[in-house]
C-alpha cells in the first residue's frame, strides 16, 4: 500500500485560558481541542487539520503558541512554541524543550544565585496556576543572558499544562517541577560572576 499524499489545512486563532487550578486549565484546553475538525481522506489525499493557538503575548510583540498536531501524535498532545525564540535549520520555529529550560535555568544560576532563587519562587507560582502576567506586574527580575524571565514563565505555564494532559494519571506538572527543584536544591552551587 503506497503512502497517501498529505495536505495540511491550517487554522489559527487566539485563545485565553486563565483558570486557577490544574484541572480547570487542562479541561479548558481539552474542550478547545474537542472543537477541532477531524482529518479525512478524499481522492487518495490525506487532509490533516493543523492548528496554531496563540496563547500568550510577549512585551517584544512575539507570541507563545501551541502547535497541533504534535510530532508524537498522542491525540491531545501539542507543542509549545515562541515566535523567533529558537529555530530549526529550515527557519521554522523550534519548540523549546524541557532541557532548553533547564539549561537556561542553569545559566541563570551561574550568573546570579540570589536572583536565580527568586526566579525559582516565580516558577513555583506558575506551577501553582498563577498567571505569568500577574506575577510579572510585581516583579522586574532580569538576567544578562538567556531567555527573559517573561519567556520562561510563559513557556512553563504551557509546558506544565501539556504535562498535565499527557500524564494526568501520574503527577503531570509535578515531573517538570521536580527537575526544576532538583536544580534549585543541588549542592553544586556555581559561583556568581
Amino acid at each position: 500500500m503506497s503512502e497517501l499524499l498529505k495536505k495540511y489545512i491550517f487554522h489559527e486563532s487566539d485563545i485565553t485560558i486563565n483558570n486557577k487550578t490544574r484541572k480547570a486549565l487542562r479541561d479548558a484546553l481539552i474542550y478547545k481541542f474537542l472543537k477541532e475538525e477531524g482529518g479525512y481522506v478524499k481522492d487518495s489525499i490525506k487532509y490533516v487539520q493543523a492548528y496554531r493557538y496563540y496563547v500568550e503575548s510577549l512585551k517584544n510583540g512575539k507570541k507563545v503558541y501551541l502547535q497541533r498536531p504534535a510530532h508524537l501524535n498522542k491525540g491531545m498532545d501539542f507543542q509549545v512554541c515562541v515566535g523567533d525564540l529558537l529555530k530549526y535549520k529550515n527557519g521554522n520555529d523550534k519548540p523549546p524543550s524541557h532541557s532548553d529550560i533547564i539549561k537556561d535555568l542553569k545559566l541563570k544560576k551561574s550568573q546570579d544565585l540570589k536572583k536565580f532563587e527568586q526566579l525559582i519562587v516565580l516558577t513555583h507560582r506558575v506551577w501553582n496556576c498563577e498567571e505569568p502576567d500577574e506575577i510579572l506586574k510585581t516583579n522586574n527580575l532580569s538576567f544578562k543572558n538567556g531567555f527573559s524571565v517573561e519567556v520562561i514563565l510563559k513557556i512553563l505555564k504551557w509546558l506544565f499544562i501539556e504535562q498535565d494532559m499527557t500524564y494526568w494519571s501520574y503527577d503531570g506538572r509535578g515531573m517538570l517541577k521536580a527537575t526544576i527543584d532538583e536544580l534549585s536544591n543541588s549542592n553544586q552551587q556555581t559561583p556568581q560572576k
